[in-house]
């Protein structure tokens, strides 16, 4: 019997419980900062100030999350995944509670900067957390954390909607959320797993065949051993796989109402639903793709996504309609959904490298995905239109097709 068709041992109690703590973190790591977004319009008003002068404070999370994020190795080194991210998640809760006392817009952008840290320095601990539950297990997981993550946001946004509905003010409203949310990352962290990093790593992981007819090849660091000494172009072929992620799910979220309203001319309520189309089948990928990856592998799998999100949104712009615009925009969140957790996966097995480093760039080039998006979007709409701004949701298929290759393609059993 092959090793892919081996059946698999029963994960232990242990493993189980470290999955549910770590799905605990990724939930709360979500709802903690959505908390606040449905709060913005009361905010700025609070602050009296413009829609450009609010976003320059908005821009404020993501400096902090790009200068913070590189320092979230060597937190895992020096204090653990576990720690990082349980006692982060309270920080960064914590950070949330003068946010209704900032006196003006630059002590409100500087709190979101705090907050952008410690949430960079998160993200990086929990998905390596939830690596390690992922050795243990000995296949994919870390696509359903990334899922409840996303659950996580929407419950997150709910809290914050319905608070804002009921007039409950700010400073009461988020000091329930932070106390909420501390107690579970606390309770999470009492069942995450103990010892160092690698603990769970083998000492020579054993990989297998490729779905798509790849030689068989000992996985995780053997198929790299001629990049040994090039670990920075692997970084960026990653990165830039993560940066294309980040590119589409920015294009439902910053622009695609804009494109329904302003170039299909639907309704407010209608241009809403490209980012809620979007989200969903995202979050249903995510959910479900743990199982698609173990059986096909995570290459061929993103793959098939990058080609599906190209051929979908592509499809849509040569045939605009709002029909076919909310379906592309669909197809492009399913298409990418299990996109950044392999890339995340994949850097954290590069060989030669710190505990952390691989996971902690790979995410910071993520971040920076985000931050550049906008604008280049905004750019090309500019010149041309953006219909044809949106061609970039297309291109970042198409290379994430291309450079799909450089993925570990299974979990090793």
């Amino acid at each position: 019997m092959s090793a892919a068709a081996a059946p698999l041992a029963a994960p232990t109690r242990q493993a189980r419980l470290a999955r549910a703590a770590v799905a605990a973190l990724f939930l709360t790591n979500g709802a903690v900062f959505f908390n606040v977004v449905p709060r913005y319009p009361q905010i700025k008003a609070d602050l009296g100030v413009s829609n450009a002068v609010f976003g320059a404070a908005l821009a404020g999370y993501s400096i902090g999350a790009l200068l913070a994020g590189l320092l979230a190795g060597a937190a895992i080194r020096r204090f653990g995944s576990a720690r990082v991210a349980a006692f982060g998640i309270v920080a960064t809760t914590i950070a949330t509670l003068p946010i209704p006392f900032a006196p003006n817009w630059i002590a409100f952008g500087l709190v979101l900067f705090v907050i952008g840290a410690l949430d960079a320095v998160v993200d990086v601990a929990q998905n390596a957390h939830g690596l390690r539950v992922q050795r243990l297990y000995r296949r994919s997981i870390l696509n359903s954390l990334h899922g409840v993550w996303s659950i996580g946001a929407v419950l997150g946004g709910l809290m914050g909607s319905a608070a804002a509905g009921l007039h409950i003010p700010l400073a009461v409203h988020l000091s329930i959320s932070a106390t909420l949310f501390s107690i579970v990352a606390l309770v999470a962290y009492r069942f995450l797993l103990p010892g160092p990093e690698d603990a769970e790593r083998p000492a020579e992981a054993q990989d297998v065949a490729a779905a798509d007819g790849h030689p068989a090849a000992p996985p995780a660091h053997g198929r790299w051993r001629s990049f040994t000494g090039s670990a920075v172009r692997m970084l960026a072929a990653l990165g830039v796989l993560a940066a294309c992620g980040a590119l589409v799910e920015d294009a439902g979220a910053s622009w695609g109402a804009l494109y329904l309203n302003g170039d299909l001319h639907a309704s407010a309520a209608t241009a809403g639903l490209a980012v809620v189309a979007l989200q969903i089948a995202m979050t249903v990928g995510r959910l479900t793709g743990d199982r698609v990856v173990d059986r096909f592998g995570q290459r061929t799998v993103v793959r098939a996504g990058g080609a599906l999100a190209a051929v979908g949104m592509g499809a849509a712009l040569a045939m605009p309609s709002v029909g076919t615009a909310l379906a592309g925009f669909a197809l492009a969140g399913l298409g990418v959904a299990t996109l950044v957790p392999a890339a995340m996966h994949t850097a954290d097995e590069l060989p030669g490298l710190p505990a952390g480093t691989g996971l902690t760039i790979v995410s910071w080039l993520l971040r920076g995905g985000f931050l550049l998006s906008p604008p280049l979007v905004g750019f090309v709409a500019d010149l041309a239109s953006l219909r044809v701004g949106l061609l970039s949701v297309v291109l970042a298929g198409v290379i994430t097709v291309v450079l799909a290759r450089v993925l570990v393609n299974r979990t090793p059993a």
